[in-house]
């Protein structure tokens, strides 16, 4: 898709990027979005923190020895 922009094209955009929105508030922009991505990144490595936690406690994993399908199969057979 950008495979044809080339490096004058990008500046001439980011110059009326600049001109449009000034450096001030393309800052704030840029500092908003980076504690943004920041923001993003914890939330997702407490996520994994809490599932690998999870998954990590055998005690609440299901037993699968008696299941209900093999139960009657034992009743016949007696």
């Amino acid at each position: 898709m950008f495979a044809n922009v080339s490096i004058w094209q990008l500046l001439i955009v980011l110059v009326i990027v600049i001109a449009i929105f000034g450096t001030k508030r393309l800052k704030s922009l840029g500092s908003d979005l980076g504690s943004a991505v920041k923001g993003f990144r914890s939330a997702m490595s407490e996520a994994d923190k809490e599932t690998t936690e999870q998954l990590g406690d055998k005690s609440k994993d299901a037993n699968f020895d008696n299941t209900p399908a093999e139960e009657p199969a034992k009743e016949n057979h007696n």
